[in-house]
């Protein structure tokens, strides 16, 4: 199966919210553009893996780290690990998401940004 990144990026109109292009064994393939802050939060039961495809991903961890994930570079967040990811200046980030289809978008929490319904671009 053949996804175009550009085309289905040009579908995503809210920034936060992944959608899902595609299965791979028991993932989903997912993008979302993501712009200033999300909530802290943590997935207890899998990691996450965030792929950027452009802009610069910034990603806080209660250790007091802060990761910076450049375009064509990717970051595991191991399951269990709280983090916060987010923006600078105000940029947009395109990121492609791999993880297994029980993730949860902000794991337990649930706030105004939480998307429960996934939906297919």
């Amino acid at each position: 199966m053949k996804i175009n990144l550009k085309e289905k990026f040009a579908k995503i109109q809210h920034h936060w919210h992944p959608y899902i292009i595609g299965e791979l064994n028991e993932n989903y393939v997912k993008l979302a553009k993501l712009k200033g802050d999300l909530v802290w939060h943590s997935h207890q039961e899998e990691d996450e893996m965030f792929v950027v495809v452009s802009g610069t991903l910034m990603m806080d961890f209660r250790d007091g780290k802060t990761i910076v994930t450049n375009p064509g570079e990717i970051l595991i967040v191991p399951k269990g690990v709280e983090h916060r990811p987010w923006t600078t200046n105000g940029e947009e980030v395109k990121v492609m998401l791999i993880e297994p289809k029980t993730t949860k978008h902000t794991g337990d929490l649930k706030t105004p940004q939480t998307v429960d319904q996934l939906d297919w671009i």
